[in-house]
C-alpha cells in the first residue's frame, strides 16, 4: 500500500507534511467509498436478484456499466472538487454534467427494472441509494450546504413520486424517500465535513509556519536592538570627537591628538562591547536551548519530548551541550520530515549524556550536475584571470579561516570542536528505519576524545 502511495504523484509518504498526508488519506477514502457502495449496494444485489430473462439481464448489465462509469468519473473529479472547496482552483459548472447524465441514466434503468418486476423492492431501494453517492460527494463540495439540502429534498420528492408508479404502497414510497435522504446526507457528511476538516488543518499548518517565521524575526529584532543599544551612543561620540579633532587639526592645535586618542579608546571599547554582545548571543544556555527546541519543534508540528535538568552543570558544559541541542534541532527542521523528536539529558557516574533522536531521517539528495565547461580564452587572458582567481581564492580562504576560528565551525564538525574543548565525545548516525540519533557525552572529570560515527 505504501509503495503505491510513494509512487502517487512521485512523492514519498514521509516527504509529505501532516496536512498533505491527511489530505491524501481523505482523497483515497473518498475513492474507496464510491466503489464500496457501488459494489455492496448495487452490484451484489443486482447479480443476486435480477431475473435471468434477456431484457432484465440487459438492463442490469447497462446499470452495472453506468455505475462503474459513475465511480470512475467521481474519482476523476474528486481532487478538482476538493481544490475548488479549499480555494485553490475554480471548478467549472459544466464539469459535473457527465456525472449528472450518468445519474439520470442509472435512475432510468432502475425505474425500468422496477416497472418490469425484474428484481425485488428492497434491491431497488438499495440501487437508488448507491447511485446517488458518487455525484453527491462531488456536489457537496461545490455548492453551499443550504443549496445542497434544498435540492436533495426536491430530488427525494421527485423520486418518491416516480417510484410510486411502480410500487404504490405507502411503506415502499417512504422507503424510497428515506434511502434517497440517506444517500444524499451521507455523501454530504462524508465529503463536506471531511473537506472542512482539511481546511482547518491547512489553516493550522499555515499558522505554524507564520509562528516560526515570527519567532525568527523576533530574535533578529532582539539582536539588532542589542547592537543598536551598544553601538548607537559610542558611534555618535566617535563622530563628534572626530569632527572636533578635524577642526582642531585645521587650526594647528595639539588638542587634536588627544581627541583622536579618545576616539581610538572609544572605538576599542565599542569593539569589546560588540564582542560581548555577540558572545552572549552565541553562548548557548542549555536550559534555554532545551525549552526553545521544544517550542520551535512543536510550532513546526513535531511532537517533542524533553527529559532532564540542566541545573548544577558547569557553564562551559552547558554551552557545549546547548549547541548540540541547537544544531540537532536545526537539522530536524531542515533535513528531515520528522513527526517525533526526543531530547534526553541524564547524569552518569562520570559525566552527562545528551541524546537527541528523531524519526525523520532520509538520504541526502543526489549531487547537482556539473557546470558546463568554460569558454576557451587566449593565453594572456587566461594568465591574468588565473592570477585574479588565485588572489580572490587566497583572500576568501583567509576570510573563511578567520570566520571559522571565530565561530568554531558548523554542523557536526563544529559540534566536535566545541565538545573537544570540554573533553566530550560525539556520536551521530542512523537508527533503525528512518531514525537518526545524536549522542553527546561530556565527562565532568578526566580527558576524552571526540569521535563521530556516521552510518
Amino acid at each position: 500500500m505504501f509503495g503505491w502511495i510513494r509512487g502517487w504523484h512521485g512523492r514519498h509518504w514521509r516527504e509529505r507534511s501532516k496536512a498533505e498526508r491527511v489530505e491524501l488519506q481523505s482523497v483515497l477514502t473518498w475513492y474507496v467509498t464510491t466503489w464500496f457502495f457501488s459494489l455492496s449496494w448495487l452490484a451484489l444485489p443486482l447479480v443476486g436478484t435480477v431475473d435471468r430473462r434477456p431484457l432484465p439481464l440487459a438492463l442490469g448489465g447497462l446499470l452495472l456499466f453506468a455505475g462503474a462509469l459513475s465511480c470512475v468519473e467521481a474519482n476523476r473529479l474528486t481532487r478538482p472538487a476538493l481544490d475548488h472547496y479549499l480555494g485553490r482552483t475554480e471548478l467549472p459548472s459544466r464539469a459535473l454534467r457527465p456525472s449528472a447524465v450518468l445519474l439520470a441514466l442509472e435512475l432510468a434503468l432502475i425505474l425500468a427494472l422496477a416497472a418490469q418486476g425484474s428484481t425485488d423492492a428492497v434491491a431497488v431501494r438499495l440501487f437508488v441509494g448507491a447511485v446517488l453517492l458518487p455525484l453527491g460527494l462531488l456536489y457537496g463540495l461545490v455548492v453551499p450546504v443550504t443549496v445542497f439540502l434544498r435540492r436533495s429534498l426536491v430530488l427525494s420528492v421527485v423520486l418518491m413520486a416516480v417510484f410510486a408508479w411502480t410500487e404504490p404502497d405507502l411503506p415502499g414510497i417512504l422507503a424510497i424517500g428515506m434511502l434517497t435522504a440517506f444517500g444524499t446526507l451521507f455523501s454530504l457528511l462524508a465529503g463536506r465535513w471531511g473537506a472542512w476538516t482539511l481546511s482547518v488543518l491547512w489553516e493550522a499548518e499555515r499558522a505554524r509556519e507564520v509562528e516560526a517565521r515570527l519567532a525568527v524575526a523576533e530574535e533578529r529584532l532582539r539582536f539588532g536592538r542589542d547592537l543598536h543599544d551598544v553601538m548607537g551612543r559610542n558611534l555618535a561620540v566617535i563622530a563628534l570627537k572626530s569632527e572636533l579633532a578635524v577642526q582642531l587639526a585645521r587650526r594647528g592645535r595639539a588638542d587634536a591628538v588627544e581627541q583622536m586618542i579618545e576616539v581610538q579608546r572609544i572605538a576599542q571599547e565599542s569593539q569589546r562591547e560588540v564582542r560581548d554582545v555577540v558572545r552572549g548571543y552565541r553562548e548557548a544556555d542549555l536550559g534555554a536551548e532545551l525549552a526553545g527546541a521544544q517550542g520551535v519543534l512543536r510550532a513546526a508540528g513535531i511532537a517533542c519530548e524533553v527529559n532532564g535538568d540542566a541545573g548544577a552543570l558547569p557553564a562551559e558544559v552547558q554551552s557545549a551541550l546547548g549547541w548540540v541541542v541547537r544544531e540537532s534541532t536545526t537539522n530536524v527542521l531542515r533535513h528531515g520530515a520528522a513527526e517525533r523528536c526526543s531530547v534526553v539529558l541524564r547524569r552518569t557516574e562520570g559525566g552527562v549524556v545528551l541524546t537527541v533522536e528523531n524519526d525523520g531521517a532520509r538520504p541526502d539528495p543526489p549531487p547537482a550536475p556539473s557546470a558546463p565547461p568554460a569558454p576557451q580564452r587566449n593565453d594572456t587572458d587566461r594568465d591574468d584571470t588565473d592570477r585574479e582567481d588565485r588572489s580572490r581564492e587566497d583572500r576568501s580562504r583567509e576570510d573563511r579561516g578567520r570566520e571559522d576560528r571565530g565561530r568554531g565551525g558548523s554542523g557536526l564538525a563544529g559540534l566536535r570542536e566545541r565538545l573537544l574543548r570540554v573533553d566530550g565525545t560525539l556520536q551521530a548516525g542512523f537508527v533503525g528505519t528512518g531514525g537518526y540519533r545524536v549522542v553527546a557525552q561530556v565527562p565532568l572529570n578526566g580527558k576524552g576524545a571526540v569521535k563521530e560515527v556516521t552510518s
